[in-house]
Formats: C-alpha cells, sequence, structure tokens
C-alpha cells in the first residue's frame, strides 16, 4: 500500500498537492476567460501539474486517469498513456512540468486522478493527484 499525504492549499487557491510513495504531484488551476463562452456553456479551464521525484530511484510515467465532476453532478473518467504526449523519466531529485486545460459545461467542477509509475526494477507506483477545483468568475461563492 503507498503511503498518500494530500493537503489543501492556502485560502484562496484551489490547488492540490499530494505525497505518494516520494513522487509530489502540485497541481495548480485557472480559469481562461477570453477562450470561454459562458452564453454558449463553455468554460475553459488550465491546469499547470509539477512532478517531484523526491523518492530514491528514477521513475517513469505510463498513464494518467482523471476523473472530472461538473456543477452538475456529470462525472467523466478519461484515461491514457502518458502526458501531453510524453512518458517522462523522471530521475531522483528531478521534476517535469506541464500545462494542460480542461473544458466544462458549467461554471465550476473539481478534478482528481491519479498516474501510474514504473520503477527500474518494473514496481508500479500510482501516485494520487489530489482534487482541485476549476472555478469559474460566474461560479456561485459560498
Amino acid at each position: 500500500m503507498a503511503e498518500v499525504d494530500c493537503k489543501a492549499d492556502a485560502p484562496g487557491c484551489r490547488g492540490s498537492e499530494c505525497l505518494t510513495s516520494g513522487i509530489r504531484i502540485d497541481v495548480r488551476p485557472s480559469y481562461i476567460d477570453d477562450q470561454s463562452d459562458p452564453s454558449a456553456r463553455q468554460w475553459l479551464f488550465a491546469y499547470r501539474i509539477r512532478i517531484s521525484n523526491e523518492g530514491v530511484e528514477p521513475v517513469k510515467l505510463l498513464r494518467r486517469r482523471w476523473t472530472i465532476v461538473d456543477a452538475g453532478g456529470n462525472e467523466e473518467e478519461v484515461r491514457g498513456d502518458g502526458v501531453v504526449g510524453h512518458q517522462p523519466r523522471i530521475e531522483p531529485g528531478q521534476g517535469f512540468e506541464y500545462s494542460s486545460y480542461c473544458q466544462l459545461r458549467t461554471s465550476w467542477g473539481t478534478m482528481e486522478g491519479s498516474y501510474e509509475f514504473r520503477t527500474d526494477d518494473d514496481r508500479r507506483v500510482d501516485a494520487a493527484v489530489g482534487r482541485f477545483f476549476l472555478v469559474g468568475p460566474d461560479a456561485p461563492r459560498r
């Protein structure tokens, strides 16, 4: 069983940070105003992910799995190989950073998931990506 340590972000931020078996996943989402069209029910969000290998052995990212939930409770699962066309090998003390996006049909939603990594001795490590929030400017405030 992998050890997972997830923590909430500082107040006002809607990202996440998780540490699983020496692999830290830090997510920072943002709203893309100029590419969103609320009148057509299209809200676009970007997110930047930093994967840091804080362990003692190299890992290779093989697959991703996302669960995306919009404000209406509609859930979508996305699976695929690698991230943005890459399956990076990350040495101890090194990291990999990328940006991607998600389109929703509501002004807010959530994403969470995991990355599947392999070590050089073919051990599988599933690293958690903690829930993060996609919030447009017209989303209800609590």
